[in-house]
């Protein structure tokens, strides 16, 4: 018998979920404005700016095949009201902190679902994520080298999801900057 995801090590879980990049798929952008539309149903009394971000929304380079979305919100919104609402409709919330929250959707004890998303609540403003994500729609050359970074990542991470994240770090702090010269 499988045990439960929340019963799962960390360790357990990256086995269980790998790194996987694949060339970028057009359904992704129709699965983000289906994820959205559900999101603004649900969190419509919070006022939400939803965004579909990551590299699942930048055509041409590879991507996890997970879709990314940034849920804005008010600093000010009561945040385990929202907490409540994700959890009941079948979000498993892996982050808390004074501002920020993170969801993922589409993980079964089984493995993935055909549908897997990343949902970050920001307070609004709090949005690097799509200065990064148009700055390389609009920079086809660095949208390829950070393809390139993630490629390159890829054996040593395949089950270090963390790892994976903070190898890429420099890449987006380096764009980052540009966007502040």
């Amino acid at each position: 018998m499988r045990k439960e995801l929340k019963d799962m090590t960390l360790y357990e879980l990256w086995e269980l979920f790998p790194i996987t990049l694949v060339p970028h798929k057009s359904d992704w952008e129709l699965w983000a404005e289906d994820e959205i539309a559900h999101l603004y149903t649900l969190l419509s009394d919070f006022c939400p700016r939803i965004s579909h971000i990551g590299s699942t929304a930048i055509k041409g380079i590879v991507a996890k095949p997970i879709v990314d979305i940034l849920v804005e919100i008010r600093q000010d919104s009561n945040w385990n009201e929202l907490l409540k609402i994700l959890d009941s409709a079948g979000y498993i919330c892996m982050a808390t902190s004074e501002n920020r929250m993170s969801f993922n959707k589409g993980y079964t004890p089984e493995g993935y679902a055909e549908r897997v998303y990343h949902v970050h609540i920001h307070p609004y403003g709090d949005h690097d994520e799509i200065l990064f994500r148009d700055y390389l729609i609009s920079h086809p050359e660095a949208a390829k080298e950070y393809e390139r970074l993630k490629l390159s990542l890829l054996p040593k991470y395949r089950n270090n999801r963390d790892g994976y994240t903070e190898a890429k770090t420099e890449f987006v702090k380096k764009i980052m900057a540009r966007l502040q010269d």
